[in-house]
């Protein structure tokens, strides 16, 4: 049905009226549980093909294909971004990132818009930013015309309307002011949002804003199987909106409440709530492993929320609250990848280390904004 309507293909919204209209079709003869083909180049589905990347030592999208029997010899556009994810993911000190797999957001490190311009949205660690930054973001602003100057819903600011040739000298000059990407294009972490907590709330419980800055650092630059999103609100009141987002942390009077699987897009859902931990030090290794265990098992742009359903949130629960030398590997594996994934792509490129140039790929139909 997706194949020849394109119904469930896109946003998802129309997934379960699909499902029903194949139950009152087929009856017992539909079986949900059936392996769906990661796309047309293989009968293979996401996780039929993570678990033979790492049986086999699978390092190279090639190499997958040739091992795995693809029907083409270069893929397409939903395979190769998987393949490559997945090989980021498994293979973190041994593989180099198909910079060609990437859609053009991730190639070019911005957002492109329906004019054809780009946005960009420098990372403010927190939220928190200072009159240093603001003052360098207002002469970006002024130097290169730029149209459009938003506020995000994730505590950051949107330079919205910048050409495709002026991209690297933005970056420079945002770069001078101690600014690294934002990488609000990506398929991985994008934002802690924070309240204030005890630094100036009368009800602040912890600190909020800290701990937040604290995740943020730590887990930027990581790669998941879709956005991430997280917050730390400093007391119950929330408002930092912690229960709608992928990871959520709460802050009461005990410690930190960790919570996950919240949604707030196309669909609308109130986090789970995960446990409940006593130090900033418990809260960091416990969100930590769960952003590797998601990382590890999710199936490419799934998110979070979907991965929860599928897999258990027991089970997660399971793995990450009560067997503590689980969470520690998960932990481990993920500290580990972050020395090849902290690198911030700007500077990257500015330097000329990045030798990529924004190179056109229609034939795979990568070009399109996601």
């Amino acid at each position: 049905m997706r194949a020849h309507t394109k119904a469930s293909a896109s946003c998802g919204t129309c997934t379960g009226l699909v499902e029903q209209l194949l139950v009152l079709t087929l009856g017992e003869a539909y079986n949900p549980a059936a392996v769906t083909p990661i796309c047309g180049c293989t009968d293979l589905g996401h996780d039929d093909v993570r678990r033979l990347i790492k049986a086999k030592h699978l390092k190279s999208i090639p190499a997958i294909m040739q091992e795995l029997e693809w029907k083409t010899s270069c893929g397409c556009a939903k395979c190769r971004p998987a393949l490559n994810y997945y090989l980021v993911c498994d293979w973190p000190d041994e593989y180099a990132d198909d910079y060609q797999s990437r859609f053009i957001n991730e190639r070019v490190h911005a957002n492109i818009q329906k004019d054809g311009t780009y946005s960009v949205v420098p990372r403010m660690w927190g939220g928190v930013t200072s009159s240093l930054e603001l003052r360098a973001i207002a002469d970006v602003v002024d130097k290169f015309s730029i149209p459009t100057v938003k506020v995000t819903g994730g505590q950051r600011i949107d330079l919205l309307g910048i050409r495709k040739e002026d991209l690297p000298a933005v970056w420079a000059d945002l770069g001078k002011a101690g600014f690294v990407s934002g990488q609000a294009y990506a398929k991985g972490l994008r934002t802690v949002k924070t309240c204030v907590g005890t630094d100036w709330c009368r009800f602040g419980t912890q600190d909020s804003t800290g701990l937040g800055i604290k995740l943020e650092r730590f887990m930027w630059g990581s790669w998941t199987p879709a956005k991430l999103k997280m917050a730390v609100s400093g007391c119950p009141r929330n408002c930092a909106e912690a229960t709608c987002k992928d990871i959520g942390i709460i802050c009461v009077d005990s410690g930190y409440e960790i919570h996950f699987a919240g949604a707030a897009g196309l669909d609308i859902k109130g986090t789970e709530i995960l446990g409940h931990v006593r130090t900033e030090e418990e809260v960091m290794e416990h969100v930590v492993a769960l952003a590797q265990m998601y990382r590890e098992q999710g199936r490419y742009l799934e998110r979070i929320y979907k991965w929860a359903k599928r897999v258990g949130l027991d089970e997660i629960r399971s793995q990450i609250m009560q067997q503590p030398d689980k969470r520690k590997a998960y932990y481990d594996r993920f500290v580990f990848s972050q020395k090849f994934a902290q690198v911030d792509p700007w500077s990257e490129r500015v330097s000329g280390k990045d030798k990529h140039e924004f190179k056109p790929m229609a034939t795979l139909g990568l070009e399109a904004a996601e």
